[in-house]
């Protein structure tokens, strides 16, 4: 039923947090030397045929010119084809999408997918993320990302009851599953009275409803079915993906209680990997807010629309629960460097799959994952990609 054309033979990241210690291309080589590493039978880095860069720095640091054009040269394989992807917050995952797609072509059979994303470097106050949502000096005047998904908030309680410690129980969740990954931003424990007692940022959201900024670089490698085996005798299938976009504008919503482009996106990846959501074992998700990875579990087809705050709270998405989400951590935890996002959470959907997640492993019953980002001005664009052991 699946595509199965490209396979996952390695993946790695590095510890993702406040890296003034190193630079954007010593946390791309961090990266690229940890996906190195990872292949069971061995990698030369010399077998890199092309790469995929994921970076918002053009537009969080206003370097159009730099950033996926040096990569190469930073870890030691320059002279490779490489291209740049800036797709919001799913740039590492539709970097990962277009990495899969070279494979297939028969271009090139092997590609590397790295994200890289240096937030911490300038403030909030230097315009860093303002500069990337920017857009109509109307429309969105003082339109901050928690101002974006309050409404959601606040209207997914007035049509479902969803309470704040519905919203609370999904941080607290993250924050215990971030304490047992060793690349998490965070990681420690929360309880939910933190959460409620954290101080407010746009009602009903407080700060630890918000995931932090955060430096962070990821990778994986991919390669052509034919020559999986040279690589792994576990490879990890790409099953199928989808991406879709809605209007940027908050005027332009028809719903305040879903992100249509998530929805649209997860169809498409459902019908091309031929898989259902009640077969997915587990989820790695946009949780850019508490409401946000609420939304996502009912938009991806895990729960009801309306019940993903009953869901959350009565442990359904935890690691033991009915559908694992974000056994990482999430982006509340594991933290958000925009780049590299996507790909580490395709790593940790190829380590769950394939049994290597240590303390935060779940239940393998099917053998696919399921990775989503979603982004951009007014949530404008989603990603999804579907991973299986199952072989075609």
């Amino acid at each position: 039923m699946g595509w199965n054309k490209v396979a996952m033979v390695g993946a790695g990241l590095i510890r993702m947090g406040e890296l003034f210690d190193q630079s954007y291309e010593q946390m791309a080589y961090g990266a690229f030397k940890a996906v190195v590493d990872s292949v069971d039978k061995g990698f030369d880095p010399s077998q890199v045929e092309a790469a995929i860069v994921a970076t918002q720095r053009g537009t969080l640091w206003g370097q159009e010119g730099i950033g996926g054009n040096t990569v190469p040269s930073a870890i030691g394989i320059a002279g490779i084809p490489c291209t740049r992807v800036e797709n919001a917050c799913p740039s590492g995952s539709d970097a990962f999408r277009i990495g899969a797609m070279v494979v297939a072509s028969g271009v090139h059979d092997v590609v590397l997918v790295i994200g890289v994303e240096k937030m911490r470097d300038k403030s909030t106050e230097e315009g860093l993320l303002s500069r990337a949502a920017a857009g109509h000096p109307v429309y969105n005047r003082g339109e901050t990302a928690p101002v974006l998904f309050a409404p959601f908030a606040t209207r997914h309680m007035h049509d479902f009851g969803t309470t704040r410690e519905m919203l609370a129980s999904v941080a607290v969740k993250n924050h215990h599953n971030g304490a047992l990954d060793p690349y998490a931003h965070f990681q420690s424990e929360i309880t939910m009275q933190q959460v409620l007692d954290s101080p407010p940022v746009c009602h009903p959201l407080h700060l630890l409803d918000c995931c932090p900024q955060t430096d962070g670089a990821a990778a994986v490698l991919l390669v052509s079915a034919e020559r999986a085996k040279e690589f792994t005798d576990k490879p990890v299938w790409v099953a199928g993906f989808g991406v879709a976009t809605d209007h940027p504008y908050m005027h332009e919503k028809s719903s305040y209680v879903g992100l249509p482009a998530t929805t649209m996106a997860a169809e498409r990846a459902y019908a091309m990997s031929g898989v259902s959501p009640d077969e997915i074992d587990m989820a790695e998700v946009h949780d850019c807010f508490t409401i946000t990875e609420i939304l996502d579990i009912e938009d991806l087809g895990f729960v009801e629309k309306g019940k993903g705050g009953i869901a959350s709270i009565e442990g359904e998405t935890a690691i033991g629960g009915r559908i694992p989400v974000n056994p990482s951590g999430g982006l509340l935890a594991k933290g958000h460097p925009i780049g590299a996002t996507g790909v580490a959470q395709v790593t940790e959907c190829f380590w769950q799959l394939r049994h290597e997640a240590g303390d935060r492993q779940i239940e393998v019953r099917n053998g696919n994952a399921l990775q989503h980002n979603v982004g951009g001005r007014g949530s404008g664009v989603a990603v999804v990609n579907i991973l299986t052991t199952n072989a075609s």
